[in-house]
């Protein structure tokens, strides 16, 4: 996981080791070896902007002070964890609160292959031992889609509101969310299909459902391998809103700038992290955890 993001903040590490010698950094200095550093970072995905950051937290931290050969490593990783730490925004709710007000609504949405309705899935499986959930088919565009959330209740037990293919999907979260008013459900986990965030008339229909039904919660999906690419798509998916992200695919990511990027350029909280197919391989997002991860 993130190999390459890793190797650049060693070589960056090494680089200054062998630039100084038990002497003060001064900013020539640090420049040239930051400029190598900017490029590493913006070659795994770090948003230029989150380099930035990056960078003059570092000059802040390293311009004027001595550091022993010895102490290099020590001090550049503890420099980079608190400028990595700044970018990272820690999540400041979760799902399950919303069960407090029950029935809370939850809506997955992102782009098409983002894995949302595996997200869902895996969220459902880690709440529905203390809670009551309830799933509804939300993306009727793709009979398969249906068919697919279906399994995932099968597997864990958990009752699907559905309507046929091609019917309205704000109709459905909005049958499910009544439905489960009626029968005492915590949580209702909807599924929305996916969508381009260049397609104007889906986004609009996306908008509807949110309009129609009010979801407590909007959650927006994204694939780590998209690279920048998920960026865009955030700020596409900012018209409509969102209250915080869900990264897949992190286990296979060697990059790793993106998962550092979103949460600082769209200012929402990073909830989880998908790193494999199964059920339990999702995990709650810790900003402290994803930087040590980086400089391990």
């Amino acid at each position: 996981m993130f190999k390459k993001l890793k190797d650049s903040i060693q070589g960056f590490s090494d680089q200054v080791k062998e630039t100084v010698v038990e002497k003060e950094i001064d900013s020539d200095t640090l420049d040239d070896v930051l400029w190598d550093l900017e490029l590493e970072l913006m070659q795994n995905n770090v948003a230029q902007k989150v380099v930035e950051e990056i960078k003059e937290d570092l000059k802040e931290e390293l311009v004027g002070t001595s550091v022993k050969r010895t102490q290099v490593d020590e001090k550049i990783k503890s420099s980079l964890k608190k400028s990595m730490r700044n970018v990272l925004k820690a999540p400041d709710f979760r799902i399950e609160d919303l069960a407090n007000e029950k029935p809370g609504l939850v809506l997955f949405m992102g782009f098409n292959g983002s894995g949302k309705t595996t997200s869902l899935a895996k969220i459902a499986h880690s709440l529905k031992e203390d809670h009551e959930i309830l799933l509804a088919a939300g993306d009727t565009y793709r009979s398969a889609a249906i068919d697919q959330i279906e399994e995932h209740g099968e597997n864990l037990g958990l009752k699907v509101i559905k309507h046929e293919y091609g019917s309205d999907g704000a109709a459905v979260v909005y049958d499910a969310k009544e439905h489960a008013e009626k029968e005492g459900y915590d949580l209702v986990l909807a599924d929305t299909a996916g969508r381009s965030h260049s397609d104007k008339n889906l986004m609009e229909e996306l908008d509807k459902m949110c309009r129609v039904n009010d979801p407590d919660l909007k959650l927006l999906v994204v694939d780590a391998l998209s690279g920048n690419d998920v960026v865009e798509q955030a700020k596409k998916y900012e018209e409509i809103g969102f209250d915080g992200i869900i990264v897949t695919k992190v286990d296979v990511d060697k990059k790793g700038g993106a998962t550092l990027s979103l949460g600082y350029l769209t200012g929402k909280p990073i909830l989880y992290l998908g790193t494999g197919q199964g059920y339990e391989d999702m995990e709650e997002f810790d900003p402290d955890q994803m930087v040590e991860r980086l400089l391990e």
